[in-house]
């Protein structure tokens, strides 16, 4: 990462989160990006955003939410996550700077569902799962349509909760990672490298956020 992290610690009305702030020296917004239910901020594009993005005018906050603190093993409901969520806001606007919203699967659908309520200034879903794998009928399109503001979806080529190409129109943006499965690996026979994948996913998301405004 560009420069040392520092963390702080929020208390919610779902438990005490953290935020791993990645400063930009010269910042112009926030991108604020939680987990899926399955990890943390370890994943490998969450590090790669912290790692690229501050040398584009962006710091960025990685979010942990009270779950993942406590040292859970899984997930607790929706509602849960969205109530964790609107707790961290008031500290992710506290720099005085326009807030995206964003996160990977469970984080991106928190990020879909609280957008317009807290003021994002856009969403960035990373992997968004569209449906439950070998589901597609339960589909989870209204909570991307509905988010209300400018969105870019980064989803891996494979990944079994929803292909690109399966996501219906809509007014949003979407970004293809090759190959990529839900946590944006790819298979040695696609020859792309893990940096490779990564620098795919860093561009589009940079690109869009500087036409942001």
């Amino acid at each position: 990462m560009s420069r040392q992290p520092r963390t702080q610690n929020v208390t919610t009305d779902a438990g005490e989160a953290r935020i791993t702030w990645v400063t930009s020296p010269a910042p112009r917004l926030v991108l604020a990006v939680g987990h899926g239910a399955g990890g943390g901020i370890e994943a490998r594009d969450l590090k790669a955003l912290a790692a690229a993005l501050p040398g584009h005018g962006v710091t960025v906050a990685l979010v942990e939410q009270p779950w993942r603190v406590a040292g859970k093993k899984v997930a607790p409901a929706p509602k849960t996550l969205d109530t964790g969520w609107r707790g961290l806001w008031p500290a992710l606007a506290a720099p005085g700077l326009p807030v995206v919203s964003g996160g990977r699967s469970a984080g991106a659908r928190v990020a879909c569902r609280t957008a317009t309520e807290l003021g994002a200034a856009a969403v960035l879903a990373l992997s968004f799962p569209l449906h439950p794998p070998g589901k597609p009928e339960k589909s989870r399109a209204d909570e991307l349509l509905g988010a209300g503001v400018p969105t870019l979806v980064v989803q891996g080529g494979n990944d079994p909760f929803g292909r690109p190409d399966e996501f219906p129109p809509g007014p949003y943006t979407l970004a293809e990672v090759p190959y990529g499965d839900h946590g944006f690996a790819v298979p040695k026979r696609s020859g792309a490298t893990e940096e490779q994948t990564m620098r795919v996913l860093t561009d589009a998301v940079a690109g869009w956020i500087a036409s942001l405004g």
